[in-house]
C-alpha cells in the first residue's frame, strides 16, 4: 500500500497526501535533507533538485528501490533553526517505479523556500528525527544530509545524533558538495572533518562528495546505489528472502 495514497497530477506539479499507512514489510525509512541556505545560488539549488530527481529514476536506482521490500521516503529541505520545509507532504512508501517517477516530478517541480540564512544542520537533525518517529515501521532508518557547508546556527548536532538518544539504531549519511580532494593530505577538507566528527553517525555510515553541483546527480545516485543495498550480517544479506 502507498504512503500518500492520493495522487493528483496538475501541470508540472503533483501533490502527494500525507495519509500514512502501516507498512510492516518496509525495510528501509530514509529521510532526505537538502540544505537551501544563504550560501546556495538559485541555480545551485535547482541544480540540486533536479539531480535529485534524475538520480530518483536512473534505471539503476529504479532497480534497487524495487529490489527487495519497500522503501519508504521522506524529503525536506532547511537552512536555519526554524527553516525546515517538506518537500513530499509526509512519508511516501515506494513499491513501484511509478512511485519514483511521481517522486521525482514533486522534487523537480518544487520550490525554494527562502526562509533563515544560516545553517542549522542540528535543527534538520531535529526534525528528521522527528519524522522518523511518526513514520512507518521500518526495518531500518537512514538520514541523509546534503549540505555545503558547516553548521553556523542552531543545536548542537554533535548532541543530537550521540547524546540525545533521538539516534539510537538510526545511520546518519552524507552528501557534501563543492569539497575537492587534496590528494597530498587525503580528502579531509574542513567540511569534510567537521562532518565526520560531527554528524556521521551509526554503522556503516558514508559520506559521498559531490565536487560542484553539477556532480550532484552522480554523487546522489552512488549514495543511494549504497544505501539501498541489504545489510550484511555474517556475511549473509539480512534481508535477503528465503526460498
Amino acid at each position: 500500500m502507498r504512503l500518500g495514497s492520493a495522487w493528483c497530477l496538475a501541470g508540472a506539479s503533483l501533490f502527494l497526501s500525507p495519509a500514512l499507512a502501516a507498512a510492516q514489510d518496509c525495510r528501509l525509512a530514509l529521510v532526505l535533507a537538502l540544505d537551501v541556505s544563504s550560501s546556495m545560488s538559485g541555480q545551485d539549488d535547482r541544480l540540486q533538485r533536479q539531480g535529485l530527481a534524475h538520480a530518483l529514476t536512473s534505471p539503476e536506482v529504479v532497480g534497487a528501490f524495487l529490489s527487495a521490500d519497500p522503501v519508504a521516503l521522506y524529503v525536506f529541505q532547511w537552512s536555519g533553526p526554524n527553516s525546515q520545509v517538506p518537500i513530499l507532504p509526509g512519508w511516501v512508501l515506494v513499491e513501484d517505479e511509478a512511485d519514483l517517477v511521481a517522486i521525482a516530478a514533486t522534487i523537480a517541480g518544487s520550490e525554494r523556500v527562502h526562509g533563515e540564512q544560516s545553517t542549522a544542520t542540528g535543527s534538520a537533525l531535529l526534525h528528521a528525527a522527528n519524522a522518523l518517529s511518526s513514520g512507518p515501521p521500518c526495518r531500518r532508518h537512514t538520514v541523509d544530509v546534503s549540505t555545503d557547508g558547516i553548521s553556523n546556527q542552531g543545536p548542537d548536532p554533535r548532541g543530537i545524533v550521540r547524546e540525545s538518544g533521538l539516534y539510537n539504531g538510526v545511520t546518519v549519511n552524507g552528501l557534501l558538495i563543492g569539497v575537492v580532494p587534496d590528494f597530498h593530505s587525503g580528502d579531509n577538507t574542513e567540511l569534510v572533518g567537521w562532518f565526520q566528527h560531527a554528524v556521521l553517525h551509526g554503522p556503516g555510515a558514508f559520506y559521498v562528495m559531490a565536487y560542484t553541483f553539477e556532480d550532484y546527480e552522480r554523487a546522489m545516485m552512488e549514495k543511494l546505489l549504497r544505501e539501498l543495498e541489504p545489510p550484511v550480517v555474517s556475511g549473509v544479506p539480512a534481508d535477503l528472502t528465503a526460498g
